[in-house]
């Protein structure tokens, strides 16, 4: 352009001018702009979720470990006493021993197995149940992660629309979209 009213148009100027004209704005560019950024935050959200769901199943499994261990502890403690009750049984047969004493231990020793089994069955079934939140966390987890999958599907597909202008991609988009948002509801009610 100069400065005595000359324009020259550089090519891409009609396509701007055209655009200031009919209001700016490209409205499939918008639709699928709009679509990506909702689709990039609940993907984000469905992937916090996932990590969230992953991280709890470990721990949970990391906790039933620890009753599994502590359970195991209570029962080499019943069999130790079991061998000890043994041999209590085992001297009352010897000859010249006081049968009394031994068969008093023998009792006592019955006692004591039975309160350890009973603190070892509490702590296998305390051990089961964080085995259960576990695999229900990793299911969860699995949810989240196919539902943020379908996200990043649908993100794909928009900017594939975009660049091709095709208008069944972004049909497709929206299908896969919805298809997150499905997964996403099924991990939300935990099924």
């Amino acid at each position: 352009m100069s400065g005595h009213g000359f324009h020259v148009h550089g090519p891409h100027d009609h396509e701007v001018e055209h655009a200031a004209s009919h209001g700016g704005a490209d409205s499939f560019a918008s639709r699928i702009a709009v679509m990506t950024a909702v689709l990039a935050t609940v993907g984000a959200i469905f992937g916090y979720q996932a990590g969230a769901t992953q991280n709890n199943a470990a721990l949970y499994k990391n906790n039933s470990a620890i009753k599994k261990t502590e359970a195991s502890n209570q029962w080499n403690y019943y069999q130790a006493k079991s061998s000890k009750q043994n041999l209590a049984e085992l001297a009352m047969a010897l000859p010249g021993v006081d049968v009394n004493k031994y068969k008093a231990e023998v009792e006592r020793y019955k006692q004591e197995k039975n309160d350890i089994k009973v603190d070892a069955e509490k702590l296998e079934a305390v051990s089961l149940d964080w085995d259960k939140q576990s695999d229900e966390q990793i299911h969860q987890h699995h949810r989240w992660a196919q539902a943020m999958t379908a996200e990043q599907i649908a993100i794909s597909l928009a900017a594939i629309a975009l660049l091709t202008r095709k208008k069944w991609l972004q049909f497709s988009a929206y299908g896969v979209a919805a298809v997150g948002f499905a997964l996403g509801a099924l991990a939300w009610l935990h099924i």
